[in-house]
C-alpha cells in the first residue's frame, strides 16, 4: 500500500554512539570551513590576480565553485543532525538535495575533462595551444560542462519524484542520493527507472573518464619520448596538479563501484564513511593542490606575502617583533 511521505529521516552513521555526536559534528563543521575557506580563497585570488587569469586557472575556478556548492548542499544538514538532533529533511527538499548531489558530481566530471583537454593540447600540441585554447574557449567549454548534466539530472529527478513510496522514510545515508530514495519506492517500474538513472549517470561519468584516460596516457607517452631529463621533469610537473585532482575524484568512486560488482558488502557505517570521504575529500584538498602544486599560484601567493611583510616592516613593525607579540 502506498504511503504518504512528507519528509525523510537521514540515518547518517547508525552505529555511532550518542557520546560521539558532538565530536563528529565538530569534525564535519571543520571540514565544511576548510572547503568554504579554501575554495572561496581560490575564486577570489584568481579573480584579483590578473597575471594568473589564464585558461588553466579559470578551470580551477569552475572546479572550486563546484566543490564549494557540493559542500554547502551536503554538509549543513548532516551537521544539524548530530549537532542539534534534527535529522528530518522535507520530501521535496530531499529531491532537491539529490538533484544537486548528482548534478554537481557530473559537472565536476565534465570540468575534469576540460582540464585534461587543456593539458593534452598544452603538452602534445604546444604550437597550437595559443590558437586552440583561450580564456573565452575555456569559459565556453566549462559553461557547457555546467549545461550538459542539467537536462540529464532533471530527467532522473522527474522520473523518481512521482513514484509511489510504501516503505520506510529512512535514508540510510548522510544525504539523499538516488539509490537511497529508490530503495523506499514500491513500483513495477523500479527496474526501468533505476536502469535509466544508472545509464545517464554512467554517461556523465564514463564518457569524460574515457577522454581523461586517453589524454593523460598520451601526455605520459609524450613525456617519456623526451630525451632531456630536466624537460621531462618540468613537463610532468605542469600536469601533476591535474592528475592528483582527477585521481582524488575518480579512484575512490571506482573502488566503491568495483567492490559492489565483486559482491563485497560493507556495513552501513563504513559505506556512509566511504561515500562522505570520496565526496568531500577532493573539495577540501583541491585548494591545497592548487596553491602548493601550481607554480604560478604559489609564486603569486608568496610574492603577496612578501610584499605584506615589507609593508609591515616599513610601518615600524619588524616581523620578528610581531611574531613575539602575545
Amino acid at each position: 500500500q502506498t504511503a504518504y511521505i512528507d519528509h525523510f529521516t537521514l540515518l547518517g552513521f547508525p552505529g555511532l554512539h550518542p557520546q560521539y555526536y558532538g565530536p563528529v559534528s565538530a569534525v564535519m563543521f571543520f571540514v565544511y570551513l576548510v572547503i568554504g575557506f579554501g575554495n572561496i580563497f581560490i575564486l577570489v585570488f584568481v579573480m584579483c590576480e590578473k597575471k594568473i587569469q589564464k585558461p588553466t586557472y579559470l578551470i580551477f575556478c569552475h572546479i572550486a565553485l563546484s566543490d564549494l556548492t557540493f559542500g554547502t548542499v551536503t554538509l549543513p544538514k548532516i551537521i544539524a543532525k548530530y549537532w542539534f538532533g534534527n535529522s528530518l529533511i522535507s520530501f521535496y527538499g530531499c529531491f532537491v538535495q539529490m538533484f544537486f548531489i548528482h548534478y554537481l558530481g557530473s559537472v565536476q566530471s565534465f570540468n575534469l575533462m576540460v582540464m585534461a583537454l587543456d593539458r593534452f593540447i598544452s603538452i602534445c600540441l604546444p604550437m597550437r595551444y595559443p590558437v586552440l585554447i583561450s580564456n573565452t574557449v575555456v569559459s565556453v567549454l566549462c559553461g557547457i560542462s555546467w549545461l550538459i548534466p542539467l537536462p540529464v539530472m532533471v530527467t532522473v529527478v522527474m522520473q523518481t519524484v512521482f513514484l509511489p513510496f510504501c516503505k520506510s522514510n529512512v535514508i540510510a545515508q548522510c544525504y539523499c542520493d538516488h539509490i537511497s530514495i529508490m530503495s523506499q519506492t514500491c513500483t513495477e517500474r523500479f527496474l526501468s527507472v533505476s536502469t535509466t538513472a544508472v545509464s545517464l549517470a554512467m554517461f556523465c561519468l564514463l564518457l569524460p573518464l574515457a577522454f581523461i584516460l586517453f589524454s593523460y596516457t598520451s601526455i605520459i607517452v609524450m613525456i617519456l619520448k623526451m630525451t632531456n631529463a630536466n624537460g621531462r621533469r618540468k613537463t610532468f610537473s605542469t600536469c601533476t596538479p591535474q592528475i592528483l585532482i582527477t585521481c582524488l575524484f575518480y579512484l575512490p568512486r571506482c573502488f566503491v563501484y568495483l567492490s559492489n560488482l565483486k559482491g563485497f558488502s560493507f556495513s552501513l557505517d563504513f559505506r556512509s564513511f566511504l561515500i562522505m570521504l570520496y565526496s568531500l575529500l577532493p573539495a577540501a584538498v583541491n585548494p591545497v593542490i592548487y596553491c602548493f602544486k601550481t607554480q604560478n599560484i604559489k609564486q603569486s601567493l608568496f610574492m603577496k606575502l612578501h610584499r605584506a611583510r615589507i609593508s609591515i616592516e616599513q610601518n615600524g613593525f619588524p616581523m620578528n617583533k610581531v611574531i613575539r607579540l602575545e
